[in-house]
């Protein structure tokens, strides 16, 4: 856990007026767009909040087994343990998870450069065919690494080498031999 979030607990009641003073100064502002953008954030973080406290509640209450488990595998709540440095896994961890999410594309870690936030990553052919997965592995990557692993600013991804391809054999229709 981060320095922050071992600070004082806050007090949910001074935390609510300050959000409504601010917005009631943007709105004293008489910038109709500005105070209207900080409605809408305040609106779409509590519906983000909401979302994930509703899951929360439904994954400690529902299947058996370890609730940290349960709610270390939610991609919504993970992402909220992640965006509050709360989240218990490093991130290697977190990276691996998220990858290991990445539908259509087998890819595995070649480096991390921190001064830089750049994931190297090898594109592996999928299917054990020589065809490869389809799609486009950077973007699908950099999508899943969004909320577990925000460190990771870029995805460079290095196709790994293809072997032979394999030719498929079927049968021949009826009456061609």
């Amino acid at each position: 856990m981060s320095a922050a979030t071992a600070a004082a607990p806050v007090n949910v009641e001074q935390t609510g007026r300050r959000v409504e003073e601010v917005l009631d100064r943007l709105t004293a502002s008489g910038d109709p767009a500005a105070a209207s953008a900080a409605e809408e954030l305040v609106r779409s973080l509590m519906d983000f909040y909401g979302a994930g406290l509703a899951r929360i509640l439904h994954l400690l209450s529902s299947a058996p087994g370890e609730p940290s488990a349960r709610l270390l595998g939610d991609d919504l709540v993970a992402g909220l343990l992640v965006l509050h440095d709360l989240h218990p896994e490093d991130r290697d961890t977190r990276i691996a998870r998220a990858l290991d999410s990445v539908r259509d594309h087998t890819l595995e870690v070649r480096d991390f450069e921190e001064s830089s936030g750049t994931l190297r990553v090898r594109a592996r052919a999928g299917g054990g065919c020589g065809c490869g997965s389809g799609g486009d592995a950077r973007q699908a990557a950099e999508a899943a690494l969004a909320c577990f692993a925000p460190e990771v600013r870029a995805v460079e991804v290095e196709s790994a080498p293809v072997g032979p391809t394999l030719l498929q054999i079927g049968t021949a229709p009826t009456g061609a031999r």
